[in-house]
């Protein structure tokens, strides 16, 4: 064992932006997230550097500024030289803890004043991390199978409004979105165990309506229940979901926390919905924070099975390359075997489906709209066959107008929602 650790490595690439030159940036870099101190300290000699030393693998220089990116950087300039660098670190440095690898991606090196810009874009893992972390449980496959939906995107919704509905309310809507013929439904973010909807009632009732719709119809909705609080409450909520019968539980990733979330999937009875809410701080400045690409790798290592992405002309501020560009990592295969499902939502009806189907040629997603479902001039019902409609025509290569000649719902989606894109 000691062998391999000594032997594999971790590499991560990194966006950077100093007024130094960015050779001995990334050497700064390097020494602070290992073994380097800003003097030389008893016990750091020779043998000690070159085995737990992180190294610089590679510089790649790309444009400069004039002005900083962010504040704080030394010494001042008018010369800001960006590179993307590429840092390795042995596994022996931090073992198979997932904490401590975020440390050492993440850790002091923002806080270091020879950039005035820096970015996780992405890293990589040696393979034997799929023999220490077992990665999401269900997955793409998972869901299809908890789900029984195949060949199409995932229809989901969220319960709205956020808050203030009893849990006999939210189960009249559950069962009303039931009917429609749903495959998804979740809490809202900011809805966890609130006392005007405690959560034991809340899946009691809610429960009660999904297992009668399906012994009835044989379609089983999946129900994603927000567990996120403190650790021990999010366990015994867990087991109320299992007791219950119900197949998914929510966290607020961002909220709770890695450890936290990591303690969750490893029960690996129900399936987890990662909500990224708080995702904006981590990623919206070009130069700070953390791409997509290296975030939901930690999330796969913790083991969630579905994760946030946004979605095509969302309401937020994130562009639609970058959503695409979510989706795709999300589908590129990871340790093999570490499959998660992206969740497409934030302002979203059939109006979006033909460009994100043409932009990333999958249905492995699960599609989630809100008011696209639930506003819909015949309901819910409604909304949810207008979705599944435009995805259909999404594609088959068949424009939204020319589908709506045959699909009155679909036309009057896009008589509603059309104008607002």
């Amino acid at each position: 064992m000691e062998r391999i650790l000594t032997m594999e490595r971790v590499r991560a690439t990194y966006r950077i932006e100093t007024p130094l030159d960015v050779h001995a940036a990334a050497e700064s870099l390097a020494g602070e997230q290992s073994s380097g101190t800003f003097v030389e300290v008893p016990g750091e000699d020779e043998a000690l550097r070159n085995r737990f030393r992180a190294r610089v693998e590679g510089v790649t220089e790309l444009d400069a500024s004039e002005s900083p990116a962010l504040p704080g950087s030394r010494p001042p300039g008018t010369n800001f030289r960006r590179a993307d660098v590429t840092i390795s670190w042995s596994v022996e440095n931090f073992g198979y803890n997932l904490p401590t690898l975020v440390s050492t991606l993440q850790g002091n090196l923002y806080e270091l004043a020879q950039f005035s810009g820096l970015k996780l874009m992405d890293f990589e893992v040696p393979p034997s991390f799929a023999d220490r972390f077992r990665g999401p449980a269900f997955g793409v496959v998972g869901t299809r199978r908890l789900t029984g939906v195949e060949g199409r995107p995932l229809i989901g919704t969220i319960i709205k409004p956020s808050v203030g509905l009893s849990p006999e309310q939210t189960a009249g809507f559950v069962g009303e979105l039931a009917e429609a013929g749903v495959d998804f439904i979740k809490d809202d973010e900011l809805m966890a165990d609130p006392p005007h909807s405690p959560f034991g009632e809340r899946v009691s009732a809610v429960m009660d309506v999904l297992r009668r719709h399906a012994d009835r119809t044989g379609k089983r909705v999946m129900y994603a229940f927000n567990i996120s609080g403190e650790l021990e409450a999010m366990h015994s909520h867990y087991d109320m979901i299992v007791k219950a019968e119900g197949t998914c539980a929510m966290v607020s990733i961002n909220s709770v926390g890695l450890s936290a979330v990591k303690a969750v999937c490893d029960r690996g009875q129900l399936a987890v919905h990662g909500h990224r809410n708080g995702w904006g701080m981590l990623n919206r400045h070009p130069l700070l924070g953390i791409d997509f690409r290296a975030y939901q790798k930690l999330w796969r290592l913790a083991g969630v099975d579905q994760i946030h992405v946004n979605g095509i002309a969302n309401k937020f501020w994130e562009p639609d390359d970058s959503v695409v560009h979510s989706i795709e990592s999300c589908l590129q295969p990871f340790l093999d075997g570490f499959s998660v499902l992206p969740v497409v939502s934030s302002g979203q009806w059939g109006g979006q489906a033909p460009e994100t189907w043409r932009r990333t040629q999958t249905v492995d997603l699960l599609y989630m709209a809100g008011g696209g479902i639930m506003a819909h001039p015949d309901g819910p019902a409604g909304g949810v066959r207008a979705l599944r409609q435009a995805w259909e025509a999404a594609v088959t290569g068949v424009s939204l107008n020319e589908a709506a000649r045959s699909h009155p719902e679909l036309a009057k989606s896009i008589a509603k929602f059309g104008e607002k894109r």
